[in-house]
């Protein structure tokens, strides 16, 4: 019997190419969904089922895992992503900043820390004026004049 025609063989393939996808759209989902094939693909190196059954066991061992485990394993690797970044906000959030330019149209340069960032706001700002940092989005800080 050729080897890519074993239903095991196939199976297995489609969990590598799932588990691969998840690297590329990641989001803790598809992830499931090869794990699902790799089981299908066990089930079938062990005993000869139809193709209702592979897809069957498939459909079960990956809605099992993804409602059992996706918020667990969620919460275990993602979650101090979350913190981090609640850490970094607060390390701006309510801190001076000195302005390096004169705003214009409401967007200017100012120093926090020793670095330069792009600010914006909407009252005017003077060159070395004192500012207070009110929010951070991306690599723009939104101040507001002393």
């Amino acid at each position: 019997m050729d080897i890519l025609s074993d239903p095991a063989v196939i199976w297995f393939l489609i969990g590598l190419g799932l588990l691969l996808l998840e690297l590329v759209l990641p989001g803790l989902v598809i992830l499931f969904f090869g794990a699902g094939a790799w089981v299908t693909a066990l089930v079938c190196a062990i005993t000869d089922i139809n193709l209702n059954w592979q897809i069957f066991i498939f459909l079960v061992a990956s809605m099992l895992g993804l409602v059992l485990l996706r918020k667990y394993l969620k919460k275990r690797f993602f979650s101090r992503r979350d913190e981090e970044i609640q850490d970094q906000l607060e390390e701006f959030i309510g801190r001076k900043a000195i302005a390096v330019e004169e705003f214009k149209d409401g967007a200017g340069k100012v120093e926090f820390k020793g670095t330069r960032w792009s600010a914006r706001c909407d009252d005017p700002v003077s060159k070395g004026q004192s500012v207070t940092i009110q929010s951070k989005d991306s690599l723009t800080l939104n101040v507001k004049p002393k």
